[in-house]
């Protein structure tokens, strides 16, 4: 079956030349290296085998995070660690939107407007745990994770935050629990994420470019329990790693058309949809994010630069369960963090051992 790697190398120069200077040199970059990944023209990797002699060597891969080829096994190498800081209390998934007629400015200034929905939530989801009447809570620890995409590449930006039930008392000697269906009004949410969100892109000095209209429609906020987050937390896993669409969803590629499969949502049925390759070739190069942007973040207590270590968070749960057990959400086990694959001989199955790297700059496109 055909890789989107295939679609780069038989499209990706036409792409250019069509689109030409527009084309951002990020999404030339990219093409460069998903075109060059597992061919050999961006070097390769020798190895040798200690136990029969011989010696092995492998295309390099391109590494970018956004290749399926190259991403596809480290979902579960991510996911061990906010795995082990999971806490033994109900959790909450939050999804905040960005309303549609938004994302063609998203779109054209795709670092501000990234980094805005981060602050905006964390500011918006702060400031109501602290009101007495919803939690009262000083202090909160949650995951945030970007998402781009539809099922069919459409270009959809929102965020999901993932956030333990509760948070730590203004004096931080107590653990304060919500409810077990209810963390913050999301209503008042919402507005004020979209205030926050205007705010960021008023410092920006980009407030001007938006129409004016769009800050009287709804910046959509879901707020659902999701038991002890586990499950969730390796769905959102896939979001980290995973790229606008996987190799094994292409079916296809002749004659300039490129056929993938995609599920409705709430369907477990597979369809199939067939774009031009160079509509396709659009569609996914939305969804590159700028270099160095942070698709995840952890804050408050999550934050790998808490003032409170996560060791103190557990023993005010503790010392609160003392005093109120509930035992329908008692510990899970946290999952063992995945072995390290390392490469085998096909000879005689010995362990293989890294002799040399060879590095080269791809020529595939014009890497801007």
């Amino acid at each position: 079956m055909p890789t989107l790697g295939d679609v780069v190398r038989r499209h990706g120069e036409e792409y250019l030349a069509r689109h030409g200077p527009s084309v951002p040199g990020a999404h030339r970059r990219v093409l460069a290296l998903l075109g060059a990944c597992g061919t050999g023209e961006i070097g390769s990797v020798r190895w040798h085998c200690d136990g029969c002699g011989r010696s092995h060597e492998t295309p390099r891969s391109c590494g970018n995070r956004h290749c399926p080829r190259c991403q596809s096994a480290k979902n579960d190498l991510w996911l061990a660690a906010p795995s082990a800081r999971r806490l033994p209390v109900p959790y909450f998934l939050l999804t905040f939107t960005l309303p549609a007629t938004l994302r063609p400015f998203v779109r054209s200034h795709p670092r501000v407007s990234y980094d805005a929905p981060f602050a905006a939530a964390a500011g918006a989801l702060q400031k109501l745990a602290r009101d007495p009447r919803f939690l009262g809570a000083a202090r909160l620890g949650f995951t945030a994770v970007l998402h781009t995409w539809g099922r069919q590449l459409s270009y959809h930006p929102h965020l999901h935050v993932l956030v333990p039930a509760g948070g730590i008392r203004d004096d931080g000697r107590g653990w304060i629990r919500s409810r077990a269906d209810f963390l913050v009004p999301v209503e008042a949410l919402s507005k004020i994420f979209r205030a926050k969100f205007r705010d960021a892109i008023r410092r920006a000095g980009l407030f001007h470019r938006i129409d004016p209209a769009v800050w009287n429609e709804a910046f959509v906020t879901d707020s659902r329990a999701v038991g002890d987050g586990a499950t969730t937390l390796r769905y959102l896993s896939r979001y980290v790693f995973r790229v606008a669409i996987s190799n094994a969803r292409i079916v296809s590629l002749d004659a300039g058309r490129v056929r993938f499969r995609w599920k409705k949502s709430g369907s477990r049925r597979w369809r199939t949809m067939e774009l031009d390759a160079l509509e396709f070739l659009r569609r996914f190069l939305q969804h590159v994010l700028p270099g160095g942007l942070q698709k995840v973040r952890h804050y408050g207590f999550l934050s790998p630069q808490s003032a409170v270590p996560l060791d103190q968070v557990r023993a005010l749960l503790a010392a609160a369960d003392a005093h109120a057990p509930d035992p329908d959400h008692a510990p899970s086990r946290d999952p063992e963090p995945p072995a390290t694959t390392i490469p085998t001989c096909a000879t005689c199955g010995q362990r293989l051992r890294l002799v040399a790297i060879t590095l080269r700059a791809p020529s595939f496109c014009d890497s801007g």
